[in-house]
């Protein structure tokens, strides 16, 4: 029964991640993002800092997220118009699957309402509105970033931030808050029923509810008085041997294979990350076979992997997102070597590109000095080479030549993983034929 729980794991993991970080950006926040109520959005003051803690969290754009609880009914969503700079909102449902985007790419940058709704909705659509938004689950998060070019601009970011409003356009009772896990369950089991409640309040895709029937006799599908209170001895070993099991498999699945097949040094770059949602695919997405992973029991580990290390993440289409742990070598990249990471052209993007520096195993933003976390195509003062050519050195200590002072990405101590990003990523990008540079070490 082990093998069976872990197999739970993997499959739950994302909803019980998910919903956490619901909870938290609702009583918490993080970093700059204040906690704000369901149905309104908590805007972020700055870029994200080291002061964030959210697993891979960019520093492009300043994030402002609302947290949408549609029990009640409907909401109005207002759009303000961006004068053609780049925004997105991303709506993902509480399993963690991307189902609608408005933004550049999707919808342009015009001024606009749209009806956001709750699963099944069979109402009327107001007059005015552009377009309807069917959630898939009662819960979603709309995760809105705006590109923003440093402080200065933080101002005219304020601005759009202030006029991106949910309203209720109808008489409801929008209600305020998460089911809640019996707080009796001892802690070593509190994954499973979290698990347990959530799943019966936020149920996934008819072939989902299909696969998850083979975890009855976990009690995952027990209404009730928790199962998890007293279990049998027999249950508390497989359940907690499922979920180290578990654990092992959605960590090996984040890290690049290790059979010789890739070249050392080399990012892992995948555009089909977060092509697991195979059901509910409206405004915004491409609802296409090549953006929909063929084997349904092959998703669910896809899915796990997204959430660990990158949450919210988004299709391929609107950002393709890279990772590497090691150097041109195949060493581990820590903070005790200095390493350049050369582009001798730009990545063929549609609005920009930047690399970002994160530490391992939490992949949090690194604190340093000199406040950078990222740099790229937007960054002042960068210094390029007579061929266009752009040398990135990535230290822990600033280096003392001025080229390489202006190109610097700060590095931890210890081990590190940096992320590059590619928003609105061109075709060569999307098909592999463009292959980002490796990360060398210095001598």
């Amino acid at each position: 029964m082990a093998d069976l729980a872990a197999d739970a794991y993997v499959y739950g993991y994302p909803l019980v991640f998910d919903v956490s970080m619901v909870s938290t950006s609702v009583q918490r926040g993080f970093g700059s993002l204040p906690p704000a109520p369901f149905n309104r959005f908590g805007h972020a003051t700055k870029l994200a800092t080291a002061d964030a803690q959210f697993v891979s969290v960019n520093n492009d754009t300043v994030y402002s997220i609302a947290q949408v609880d549609l029990s009640g009914g409907p909401l109005l969503l207002h759009v303000p118009d961006t004068a053609g700079a780049y925004y997105v909102l991303q709506f993902v449902d509480v399993w963690s699957n991307n189902f609608a985007y408005l933004g550049k790419r999707a919808t342009g940058t015009e001024e606009s309402d749209w009806l956001l709704v709750p699963p099944r909705w069979t109402g009327t659509t107001p007059d005015g509105v552009r377009g309807v938004i069917e959630a898939a689950t009662a819960v979603v998060s709309v995760v809105g970033r705006f590109a923003c070019d440093g402080p200065g601009d933080m101002p005219r970011v304020h601005a759009l931030q202030q006029a991106l409003t949910l309203t209720a356009p109808e008489t409801g009772t929008h209600t305020s808050g998460l089911p809640s896990p019996d707080p009796d369950v001892p802690e070593e089991l509190h994954f499973w029923e979290q698990l347990r409640v959530w799943t019966a309040a936020f149920p996934p895709a008819g072939p989902d509810q299909d696969h998850q029937e083979r975890f009855q006799p976990l009690g995952l599908l027990e209404e009730g008085p928790s199962p998890y209170v007293n279990p049998s001895p027999e249950l508390v070993d497989a359940l907690t041997r499922g979920v180290a099991a578990g654990k092992a498999r959605v960590e090996a699945a984040s890290k690049p294979p290790t059979d010789g097949r890739r070249r050392p040094g080399s990012w892992e770059m995948n555009p089909h990350l977060f092509d697991y949602n195979l059901d509910h695919l409206g405004v915004g997405t491409i609802d296409a076979p090549q953006w929909k992973i063929a084997d349904r029991e092959a998703s669910y580990l896809v899915r796990a992997t997204a959430a660990r290390v990158g949450l919210w993440g988004n299709h391929g289409y609107e950002a393709v997102y890279a990772h590497t742990f090691t150097d041109a070598g195949g060493e581990q990249l820590n903070g005790s070597r200095s390493y350049t990471l050369r582009f001798e052209q730009p990545p063929p993007v549609g609005s920009f590109w930047s690399v970002t520096m994160y530490d391992t195993p939490d992949y949090y933003l690194v604190a340093n000095p000199a406040d950078r976390y990222s740099l790229g195509d937007r960054t002042p003062g960068l210094v390029y080479g007579e061929d266009g050519s752009l040398t990135v050195v990535i230290q822990r200590e600033r280096p003392t030549d001025p080229a390489e002072a202006a190109n610097w990405l700060p590095a931890p101590t210890g081990d590190f993983r940096p992320m590059i990003r590619l928003y609105t990523p061109g075709q060569p990008v999307l098909d592999g034929t463009y292959q980002l540079p490796p990360v060398v070490a210095r001598s």
